[in-house]
């Protein structure tokens, strides 16, 4: 279980985020939903502890984050960001093996973990772990991060937006991969995106933000029934559009 309480950071006198209390519960998919700036990506770095809150507290399984060694508690924490950043030097197999071979696992077992992972991934190892990041496609690149960042079997999955800048049918595709590996291997997950759409076919719950602030927590059916605000509104309104506009094409002859 992740729980914040008044967390907040700032950079000089900005805050970037302010006065964010949510529980994510064990199991859960949680898709923090907002803007550009409205500190989805900061919300996630105070959890990993890549950055530490200038205000209130972080708290994973009931253990304040704070007193916890950065390291360490990164290797039990999975972490997938936009541009995935798999090492160029080394092979898929490589990259995914990374954590493992830091926790100090035998070798046998780390082979047996990243075979286990690409085929979940939907990348066969014997096609795929001998490649390197630039042989192959976004897609490939984003499901190699994806089983990167569970290699160690961390209990929690952070992702920041990894569909964002893949072509529709790959993003579709990467979508429907992330809610199956959420389930099959009992994650606990938060997936920071800017499309609302996205967090409706994904999460449990949606995290709303704007400006720093937590404007509602919901699920799905909550937030569309009953946004909190004018800002929720604006995005409920913005959804049934979408999906207004995708009948309407359906139904042309």
């Amino acid at each position: 279980m992740i729980e914040l309480h008044d967390a907040g950071k700032r950079y000089g006198d900005e805050w970037v985020a302010r006065h964010v209390t949510m529980t994510v519960a064990r199991g859960e998919l949680v898709a923090v939903l907002g803007e550009s700036g409205s500190g989805k990506t900061t919300l996630l770095k105070m959890i990993n502890r890549l950055v530490a809150p200038d205000e209130g507290t972080v708290a994973i399984d009931g253990r304040d984050i704070s007193g916890e060694d950065p390291v360490a508690l990164r290797r039990t924490i999975g972490y997938v960001i936009q541009h995935v950043g798999l090492l160029p030097h080394l092979t898929v197999a490589g990259n995914v093996a990374m954590v493992p071979r830091l926790l100090g696992w035998p070798a046998g077992q780390i082979r047996e973990r990243v075979d286990e992972l690409l085929d979940l991934v939907g990348l066969p190892a014997a096609s795929y772990r001998d490649r390197y990041p630039d042989q192959l496609s976004g897609g490939q690149r984003q499901r190699v991060g994806v089983a990167r960042a569970v290699a160690g079997r961390p209990p929690i999955l952070l992702l920041d937006e990894p569909a964002r800048a893949l072509d529709p049918l790959t993003r579709v595709a990467l979508q429907d991969e992330l809610r199956r590996i959420h389930r099959e291997l009992s994650l606990t997950s938060i997936l920071v995106t800017h499309d609302m759409v996205e967090a409706i076919a994904l999460a449990d719950r949606i995290a709303v933000m704007l400006r720093g602030e937590l404007r509602q927590l919901a699920t799905p059916a909550e937030l569309m029934a009953a946004p909190a605000d004018d800002y929720v509104a604006q995005l409920v309104a913005m959804a049934r559009r979408h999906g207004e506009q995708l009948a309407a094409f359906g139904a042309a002859p």
